[in-house]
């Protein structure tokens, strides 16, 4: 297996910075830490990646917002987000998009960087939890900041992190729709790569188990944050007259929760009063159908401005953090028409 700058890290017992800083020859590290560092690097035989080397030092007035995500009303939200905070930073916004599975996803990173002479990026699920990613980001220098599901206290270094308590918000919405009597209730997932869909899931089984409701693998349907997904995840836990007698489906996100509504009108099926639906994240898709879903409100503007606003007191090298900086978000949640009381389907 390929050395990596955290391979290096671990042997040294330094943070990764540190390593990037000795590869990087910055005057500012200690001759100690310096020969600790290189000693690891010749240990392992740890070969930098010259096209990353080349990049350090370099500055400039634009951050990139780099993201691997369909939804469109997510992506517009980031941006806003983030183009708000570099309006009032004197900085211009890169925006790229990409496919975090590409083999060379790593190779088109530091091109990117490189031809824009980025002093910062914000990165967005799942490109934010891919750790080669991140380990290639330290060892080129450039300062970034991830936007992740879970909380704090689960992740190693959050200093450059802005959570979304995905689990909290799942578990809301699990009791909201226990609270109105179901117990059979169908969770049309997303897609599997995103930690967010893990961290719902977790939400709404601890939800089931805090009240007492079986945990069934049959109410779960394994997708992606789609509208057509929604609508065959619905279909088929909905199959042969409803055998599992689901009276609700959470969906993984709004798109998921308005594809499981078309699905059940399809199928005749009245909502609220045969079947419950709720959704996730409160993008106008949650606003659009009918009935409107009951969803999580989730601010991706306000999260990814204050994603920026922690990058950029990265980037002018401040010791001082902004107090006001947010750095847990929790997504709350939206009661509408598109839940109701359980259908007794026993």
């Amino acid at each position: 297996m390929k050395v990596t700058i955290n391979d290096v890290a671990k042997l040294a017992g330094v943070s990764m910075k540190t390593v990037s800083r000795v590869i990087n020859k910055e005057p500012s590290v200690r001759k100690k830490t310096y020969d600790i560092v290189m000693n690891a690097v010749k240990e392992l035989n740890y070969q930098p990646n010259i096209a990353a080397r080349n990049l350090a030092g370099t500055s400039s007035f634009a951050v990139g917002l780099v993201y691997d995500n369909p939804n469109a009303y997510y992506v517009i939200d980031m941006q806003n987000g983030v183009l708000s905070r570099c309006k009032e930073e004197g900085y211009e916004l890169v925006i790229h998009p990409c496919s975090y599975s590409d083999d060379n996803m790593q190779e088109e990173f530091v091109t990117m960087i490189k031809r824009s002479r980025l002093a910062g990026l914000v990165l967005t699920p799942p490109l934010s939890e891919q750790q080669a990613i991140i380990d290639m980001l330290d060892e080129i220098g450039i300062q970034y900041v991830r936007l992740l599901s879970g909380r704090a206290q689960e992740t190693e270094n959050s200093s450059n992190c802005i959570f979304v308590d995905d689990f909290a918000a799942s578990h809301e919405i699990t009791e909201h729709l226990i609270s109105l009597g179901h117990k059979k209730i169908g969770f049309v997932l997303g897609d599997k790569e995103h930690k967010s869909t893990s961290e719902r899931l977790a939400g709404y089984r601890q939800a089931l188990q805090d009240h007492n409701v079986a945990y069934n693998e049959q109410l779960i349907y394994e997708g992606s944050y789609s509208f057509e997904s929604g609508v065959l995840g619905a279909q088929s836990l909905l199959k042969d007259n409803n055998q599992n007698n689901i009276t609700a489906i959470l969906g993984g996100n709004d798109e998921v929760a308005a594809g499981a509504l078309f699905a059940a009108r399809l199928m005749n099926i009245d909502i609220p009063a045969q079947l419950s639906i709720t959704g996730f994240e409160d993008s106008p898709f949650s606003r659009q159908t009918w009935p409107k879903l009951t969803t999580a409100h989730q601010a991706n503007n306000v999260i990814s401005e204050h994603a920026a606003r922690l990058l950029f007191t990265k980037t002018r090298g401040s010791r001082s953090q902004d107090r006001d900086i947010i750095t847990t978000f929790t997504p709350s949640l939206v009661i509408r028409q598109s839940t109701g009381a359980a259908a007794d389907n026993s």
